[in-house]
């Protein structure tokens, strides 16, 4: 009977909750009022664990992206070290984080449906 999940989506799912409870820990005035604000959105690992592309989002407004951006770029090192501590595989993997604007993307669509459908509603017959 084949298993329903490969290692590779557990690690993947394993490192996704990790960092999500992580990036609350970090205690760099620099970044730490920013980071509570993220979430991450999805986690993708290279086959040999070396990479893992972290996709997050964050509703703060647009001009603070590229501080929290620079904040997460900033603080990976610690990320890293205690994802090791926490993740028992043999390579833990350099992270790469990615704004996922999936999120916005999908509030701004769905605000374009109520729209059409209100207007709808309130067109005369």
């Amino acid at each position: 009977m084949p298993k329903d999940y490969s290692r590779s989506s557990r690690v993947t799912e394993q490192i996704h909750r990790e960092l999500s409870d992580l990036i609350r820990l970090v205690k760099d005035p620099r970044v730490s009022h920013l980071l509570p604000l993220v979430t991450v959105t999805d986690v993708e690992i290279t086959p040999d664990y070396a990479h893992a592309k972290v996709f997050y989002t964050s509703l703060t407004p647009e001009d603070k992206r590229a501080d929290i951006a620079a904040g997460l770029k900033r603080c990976s090192g610690f990320l890293r070290r205690e994802l090791g501590r926490r993740v028992r595989i043999h390579t833990t993997p350099e992270l790469h984080f990615v704004y996922d604007s999936s999120v916005e993307r999908g509030t701004y669509l769905s605000n374009l449906i109520d729209r059409a459908v209100e207007s709808d509603q309130n067109k005369p017959e």
